[in-house]
C-alpha cells in the first residue's frame, strides 16, 4: 500500500480546490482502493481519505461527484468499516441532507449506501439516531418512498431495503404499526409493485419485521389493515379452485383470471409466506387464517414451487394451517418456553433439514446445468 509520505501527497490532491485533472486521477485512485479488500482495508484507518471523499461530493465535476459515491457504495457494503463511516467520517447528515433535495443526481447511490450502513443492528442504530436528530424522522422517508416521481432523476428504490432494515429496530417497527398514522396501509400496495424487484423485496421484508411484534396481529388482520390479501395475492396463482374454495378466501383472492402470475423472485415468495407463519403465532392469526381460507392457496402454491428453501417455509405453514389448536397455554408460539435439551434436538434437527435441502438444491442445479449442455453428436455414426 501506500507510504506514508505518499499517503500525504494523494490527500493533498483530494480538495475542492485542487485541479480537475489532479483530483479526478486521485478519487479514480481511491475508487480503484475502494474496490479490493486489501484497499478497504487500508482505508479503514485512513478516515482522513473518507472525510476528503464526502467534502468532494460537492465539487463541480459531476465525474469526481460520481465516483466519490461510488467509492462510498464499495466502501459501506464491508461491515468493517461502518462504524469509521458513521462515527469518524460522519457521512449520514449529509447523506440525509442530500437525499431530500428532490434534484439530487446521486440520490439513488445514496439510498443505496444507507441500505448498506442499516444492515446490522449496530450501525442500523446510528442511521436511526441521526435521522431523529436530523429532525428528518421515519415519516419523512416513508412520504419520498411513497411519493411518485419525487426525484426525477432517481426511483429512489433502495429506500425499500432501507425501511426493511430499519424495522429490525423496535422503534422503527412501532412508528411503522402506530394505528394513528396509517403509515403501514400505505406500504401495503408496493408488495405488487412490479417495475422493482429492490422495493417490492424491501417493503415486504419491512411487513415481515413488523410481523415479529405479535401484539399487532389481530389489528393487522382486521379491516382497518386487511394484510391479508396483499401477502396471499403474490403467491396466489390461476389454478381453479372449487366454489366452496372460492367463497371462502377474501375477496380479492377469488376466481383469479387464467394468466395471474406469481411472484418471480425466490427470495421474495419465502418472505411473504414467513410473514404469514409468523401471523400464525398467536391463537386469533391461526383463526383468522383458517377462516380465510388461506390453505387453498399454499396447498396450490407449494404444488407449483420448485425452490427447496421456499417450499420447505411452505410446508411449515401448511402444517399449522391444517394441525390442531396447541395445548392450553400454550397458545401463543411466540412466548412458549421450549426446554433446554428439547432446543438442542430442535436446532439438530433445522441442521439437518438445512443440509438435505442444500442436497436438493445442488441437485436441482446439477440437472438443470445438465439440461443445458449441448449434447455431442458422434462423427462419422462412431463412438468410443
Amino acid at each position: 500500500m501506500l507510504s506514508d509520505q505518499e499517503a500525504k501527497e494523494l490527500l493533498s490532491f483530494l480538495t475542492l480546490e485542487m485541479r480537475p485533472d489532479v483530483k479526478g486521477q486521485a478519487t479514480v485512485y481511491i475508487l480503484g482502493l475502494t474496490g479490493t479488500k486489501d484497499g478497504c482495508r487500508y482505508l479503514r484507518g485512513k478516515p482522513d481519505f473518507l472525510r476528503a471523499l464526502l467534502t468532494l461530493t460537492k465539487d463541480h465535476s459531476i465525474a469526481i461527484v460520481k465516483d466519490c459515491y461510488h467509492a462510498f457504495v464499495n466502501l459501506s457494503a464491508d461491515e468493517t468499516l461502518h462504524q469509521v463511516l458513521v462515527k469518524e467520517a460522519n457521512i449520514l447528515p449529509s447523506l440525509f441532507a442530500n437525499l431530500l433535495d428532490p434534484d439530487y443526481d446521486f440520490a439513488d447511490r445514496i439510498c443505496t449506501i444507507l441500505s448498506n450502513l442499516s444492515r446490522h443492528e449496530k450501525t442500523c442504530k446510528e442511521v436511526f439516531r441521526v435521522l431523529q436528530e436530523q429532525e428528518i424522522g421515519l415519516a419523512k422517508i416513508v412520504e419520498i418512498f411513497c411519493t411518485e416521481g419525487y426525484n426525477k432523476k432517481a426511483p429512489l428504490h433502495y429506500l425499500g431495503p432501507l425501511l426493511s432494515n430499519l424495522t429490525q429496530l423496535p422503534e422503527a417497527r412501532h412508528f411503522i404499526l402506530d394505528k394513528e398514522r396509517c403509515v403501514v396501509q400505505r406500504l401495503l400496495p408496493y408488495t405488487q409493485y412490479d417495475q422493482s424487484t429492490v422495493r417490492r423485496g424491501g417493503v415486504v421484508g419491512t411487513l415481515r419485521n413488523c410481523c415479529f411484534d405479535y401484539s399487532y396481529h389481530e389489528w393487522l388482520l382486521s379491516d382497518a389493515v386487511d394484510i391479508l390479501p396483499f401477502l396471499l395475492l403474490p403467491i396466489a396463482g390461476p389454478e381453479e379452485l372449487t366454489e366452496e374454495e372460492n367463497e371462502g378466501l377474501p375477496v380479492d383472492l377469488q376466481y383469479l383470471p387464467e394468466d395471474k402470475e406469481r411472484e418471480e423472485d425466490p427470495d421474495i415468495r419465502k418472505m411473504l409466506v414467513e410473514t404469514l407463519l409468523l401471523l400464525t403465532a398467536t391463537k386469533a392469526g391461526r383463526l383468522i387464517l383458517k377462516n380465510k381460507n388461506v390453505y387453498p392457496i399454499m396447498r396450490e402454491f407449494h404444488r407449483w414451487e420448485k425452490e427447496p428453501h421456499v417450499g420447505a417455509a411452505c410446508e411449515k405453514l401448511v402444517q399449522v394451517l391444517i394441525g390442531d389448536e396447541p395445548e392450553p397455554g400454550m397458545e401463543n408460539l411466540m412466548e412458549v418456553d421450549i426446554p433446554e435439551d428439547v432446543e438442542v434436538k430442535l436446532k439438530e434437527m433445522e441442521a439437518k433439514e438445512q443440509e438435505q435441502l442444500e442436497r436438493e438444491v445442488e441437485e436441482l442445479l446439477k440437472s438443470e446445468s445438465e439440461k443445458k449442455e449441448p449434447k455431442s453428436t458422434p462423427e462419422d455414426g462412431l463412438s468410443r
